[in-house]
């Protein structure tokens, strides 16, 4: 992991332990990234003209047989939470529908679900996941138990924003299928960092990023819809793609993905961020950096008695996971660690309840947690809660 550090871009002088919020790119896939750029730039009629289909269609067969999917079934879109608004904005909800959620759910797509049940009269209900967690069983137990006879769709996420836990979404779609009712999930910690496999999961429509734990450029996320469960989507943007006066196979795929003038260097740069994985035996490299999340939760357990909201096993944690700390001010403990430690690294404010998320990535290493644990044991004291 020393070696792969040297393939990043990242600031030599900064612990980073980010990697969750934006991701960082490698070296070789953002030069690929800006070799498409500067091939669009020499010739854009031929490249965004003539070109634009088969290069979009080569990238997405490449993404597709990464993550379980055919390239008819997914699109590229800046980030998964413009891939979620797409499914959103789309679906008929009526006056007393409900969108069945859990309270553990990405803000942004909180406020797009609220946004829409807003304008429809429909209701968004949150379902409390106990913690600490126990058994895979009873966290569906607890998000079923709000499915009524108004549950229209179900939302969840797959690897949580504020906590970093893997849900098990697979019992739960199987549930939602039996009952009629459409599953939407955001995935946009997935790819990357846990296996993926769309078509296994019976997921109806699934948004992931490509930019985080992927480690494409910014601004490459995709949208997975099941072929039959096409139909009900609609373009955020209308452009050449509605109506095509040259349609392809899949009406899908044309509404989608072709809106305009935009650089699409970031999409064309995917395939090139799935062969570093390959290269480098990522496999591997994520068992790596499994291990010093656990390294570093139990530390932070040591350092603040404080245990885990879940076990920290690959069942429910990968690469990143929201650790246990006292109460204390939030803001000040996050500016301090970088100010003074040189730590990047979130401190979430949660139900009450505060965490210091740790982001493992391949270029992190052992030296990174002692960093972090020495600077949580000097100002935890210090910035307490009164």
């Amino acid at each position: 992991m020393d070696q792969l550090r040297s393939l990043f871009l990242l600031r030599p002088d900064i612990v980073f332990l980010n990697h969750g919020s934006f991701g960082a790119c490698p070296l070789p896939v953002f030069e690929a990234y800006q070799a498409w750029q500067r091939e669009l730039e020499r010739q854009p009629v031929e490249f965004l003209q003539r070109r634009f289909a088969t290069l979009m269609q080569e990238a997405r067969e490449r993404l597709g047989a990464y993550v379980g999917a055919a390239s008819d079934e997914i699109v590229y879109v800046p980030n998964a939470t413009t891939g979620l608004n797409i499914v959103a904005r789309s679906l008929t909800l009526q006056p007393g529908d409900h969108i069945l959620t859990t309270n553990q759910e990405y803000g942004a797509l909180d406020r797009t679900w609220r946004f829409i049940c807003n304008r429809r009269g429909a209701h968004y209900i949150q379902q409390s996941i106990p913690l600490p967690i126990t058994s895979a069983q009873e966290v569906v137990e607890a998000i079923w138990a709000g499915v009524t006879a108004h549950t229209r769709v179900l939302f969840i996420s797959h690897v949580t924003s504020p906590t970093g836990l893997i849900l098990p979404i697979a019992p739960l779609i199987e549930r939602a299928r039996a009952a009629g009712i459409i599953t939407v999930v955001d995935g946009a910690h997935a790819p990357g960092q846990i296996p993926l496999d769309l078509h296994a999961l019976g997921v109806d429509f699934y948004a992931g990023n490509c930019h985080k734990w992927m480690m494409s450029p910014k601004g490459a996320g995709f949208l997975y819809a099941r072929r039959d469960m096409q139909s009900l989507l609609q373009p955020l943007t209308v452009s050449w793609g509605w109506m095509s006066d040259t349609p392809s196979a899949s009406r899908f795929v044309d509404e989608q993905e072709y809106q305009g003038t935009r650089d699409i260097a970031a999409y064309l740069s995917v395939p090139e961020a799935i062969r570093f994985m390959e290269q480098h035996q990522w496999t591997e490299v994520r068992k790596r950096c499994h291990k010093l999340v656990r390294e570093a939760a139990r530390r932070v357990e040591m350092l603040t008695g404080m245990a885990p909201i879940a076990p920290v096993t690959d069942t429910w944690v990968a690469q990143m996971s929201a650790l246990p700390i006292p109460l204390c001010n939030a803001a000040v403990l996050k500016q301090r660690l970088y100010d003074e430690f040189a730590v990047e690294a979130p401190i979430a404010t949660w139900r009450d309840r505060q965490f210091v998320r740790v982001s493992i990535q391949g270029y992190n290493t052992a030296s990174d947690v002692d960093a972090l644990i020495a600077a949580l044991d000097q100002l935890l004291p210090e910035v307490k809660a009164e």
